[in-house]
């Protein structure tokens, strides 16, 4: 038996039995997408719908994903019937937009007529505009008309995430009423939590858990088994801040109003999840100036989305550096302040950076506004302040060890100025940007780092002139 045919024996053995297609992470193993990428290779279409055939939708876009841009296509024709909405609904953006755009118009209509309203949009949104018609020329009216509204509303805004399909019935029905209307109803929505209860207007006065319905008897009146309060989201509430709505009230699913108080739509829990993901990774990143850091993302808008940040970074380094070089006759007479400067620069941009992401996540959270931030200032102060003198107080006693006392102490004095500098800068830059109605997660950092290494490089070079240890 050849090598090659043990490579394929070996791959047909690790991806047969329930479960073998994944590790101990409930990962895709290479085992198992080389035996897909050797059936595509191969041009057996039969294998590599076998193989495909018992994953997960979730998994099945996971292996689109880990794929060649030409190898996604081939598979996704060798599985048509298992292309459902459910897998394009649960690619990646960006690995969803090249596939769909590779497909005819009458296809991903057909897709978005299997996905809820809020998926569908997810789908068509990104297309061009002139795609987007063609698309939606080859959809039903309703759903067409549903979509469209959809998009009439901002980018992450409720109005674009709500799902059209839920449940809603008038205030005068009794627990019987309810349980009737929703068996004589075919077409009514088959997955749904809780039925929403609405006045003569259509605005929402209540709601009523499907638990509740089923343990009450059918003659009691729905207004006296609903829940009352409700939080309702409006349709232009950015998507950060229905997801604060969700966490802070505990909420498995909410009525989307218009600016009437008429109900449209509804959020659930599950749209939530994908939401705070996207955000917290959002903010990571854009601190670091990587814009949306994907990696399926096109090279050409991963390069302009990070050279304008590392160029603005060029900008603030040569403050940094325009100190230095005002400070060049003393470091050339005492070679030891080039050893200790970047020490200082370092552990106050470290102390910035910490102080920073505490900062943008108590924004976002909503736990910092404009009535506590004197007290994040002065809170974040006396940290600062704790931290200076703790690591100030042991590279000190280092410096006056390897070099001199007095080099020492001005080494300590700099340290603590640097990190209760770099503890205020982490605070006020994102504040400051916040204040602007600017995200105050991009590229803070950028400036926190000019702050802090400028701060360092003067606050040490200034104290070791003035205590003439250069001269």
């Amino acid at each position: 038996m050849s090598q090659t045919d043990l490579q394929e024996l070996e791959d047909e053995n690790a991806v047969q039995g329930e479960g073998e297609e994944f590790d101990e992470e409930n990962r895709l193993k290479p085992e198992f997408v080389r035996a897909v990428r050797d059936a595509l290779e191969e041009e057996d279409e039969s294998r590599a719908y076998e193989l495909v055939e018992p994953l997960h939708p979730a998994d099945i876009a996971d292996l689109l994903e880990l794929l060649e841009p030409g190898e996604r296509r081939e598979l996704a024709s060798a599985i048509t019937d298992l292309m459902t909405g459910d897998v394009i609904a649960e690619l990646n953006d960006y690995v969803r937009e090249s596939m769909v755009e590779a497909l005819p118009a009458s296809a991903v209509a057909e897709i978005a007529e299997q996905l809820d309203t809020d998926d569908a949009v997810q789908l068509i949104e990104d297309l061009d505009d002139e795609d987007q018609q063609a698309v939606l020329a080859e959809m039903d009216a309703e759903d067409r008309a549903a979509i469209e509204s959809a998009l009439a509303y901002p980018e992450e805004s409720a109005g674009r995430l709500m799902q059209r399909e839920l449940v809603a019935v008038p205030e005068h029905m009794t627990v019987g009423d309810l349980i009737d209307y929703l068996r004589d109803h075919d077409d009514l929505t088959t997955e749904f939590w809780e039925v929403f209860v609405v006045d003569h207007r259509h605005r929402p006065i209540g709601t009523c858990q499907l638990s509740w319905v089923m343990r009450t008897p059918r003659h009691i009146p729905l207004t006296d088994v609903m829940k009352r309060d409700q939080t309702l989201i409006p349709t232009d509430m950015d998507q950060e801040e229905v997801a604060l709505r969700f966490q802070k009230y505990a909420l498995i699913s909410a009525a989307v109003v218009d600016e009437s108080g008429r109900l449209v739509g509804q959020l659930t829990v599950d749209d939530i999840v994908h939401i705070i993901q996207e955000e917290a990774g959002e903010d990571a990143l854009l601190m670091s100036g990587a814009g949306e850091g994907d990696i399926n993302e096109p090279i050409r808008d991963a390069y302009f989305a990070r050279v304008r940040w590392l160029i603005a970074n060029l900008g603030t380094a040569l403050v940094a550096s325009l100190i230095i070089a005002a400070f060049g006759a003393a470091i050339e007479k005492l070679v030891a302040l080039a050893i200790l400067m970047p020490v200082v620069a370092s552990i106050g941009g470290n102390a910035g950076t910490q102080t920073m992401a505490v900062t943008v996540r108590a924004i976002a959270m909503n736990q910092l506004t404009k009535s506590n931030t004197r007290r994040m200032l002065w809170r974040e102060f006396r940290v600062a302040l704790l931290n200076g003198v703790t690591v100030a107080a042991l590279i000190g006693m280092a410096t006056a060890v390897i070099f001199t006392p007095q080099l020492g102490a001005v080494i300590t004095t700099a340290v603590v100025i640097n990190i209760v500098t770099a503890g205020l800068a982490g605070v006020a830059v994102p504040v400051i940007f916040e204040r602007l109605d600017q995200d105050p997660a991009v590229a803070s950092s950028v400036f926190v780092t000019m702050i802090t290494d400028s701060m360092g490089f003067f606050a040490f070079l200034g104290l070791a002139v003035a205590a003439g240890l250069a001269v």
